[in-house]
């Protein structure tokens, strides 16, 4: 599994969906005029799209796993802030546990996406260009075409 375009994870697919579930949600006119916890909620689940895009953006597995740790983290503190909006009775029930289970999906994959960074040989593009690092211009591995 490799991927050209962070656009292609299927984590940030769903990070993004999380984002505009948000989205919907701060604009409730009891939620918006909360602006801390509005900018909070809306910081975190964006912060785990960039940060999925930015460890890929690394190109090398190391680097693209702390990345996809901080994701994560910022994953469960968007979870934590939907519990205090449901506390706050800013969203309901049925909202929350929407809220909550695109979270946990999406910590999933990119939990499944750490571990499959932890088994593979692929080390990244950055480790296959060629410079003095890379003498022989080894070429990355290609993804079998769609």
């Amino acid at each position: 599994m490799t991927f050209k375009r962070f656009e292609d994870i299927d984590a940030w697919k769903l990070a993004r969906e999380l984002c505009q579930l948000v989205k919907r949600l701060i604009e409730y006119e009891a939620f918006s005029k909360d602006w801390g916890l509005r900018n909070q909620i809306r910081d975190s689940s964006g912060s785990v799209m960039d940060n999925i895009a930015e460890g890929h953006g690394r190109g090398n597995n190391p680097e693209f796993k702390y990345f996809l740790g901080v994701a994560n983290g910022s994953c469960a503190e968007t979870r934590s802030q939907g519990y205090r909006a449901l506390d706050y009775g800013y969203i309901s029930q049925v909202e929350f546990d929407q809220l909550k289970s695109l979270s946990l999906r999406t910590s999933g994959a990119i939990t499944r996406l750490i571990e499959y960074l932890n088994k593979t040989d692929i080390k990244g593009p950055r480790n296959y260009f060629t410079d003095f690092k890379n003498p022989k211009g080894q070429i990355p591995p290609q993804p079998p075409p769609a």
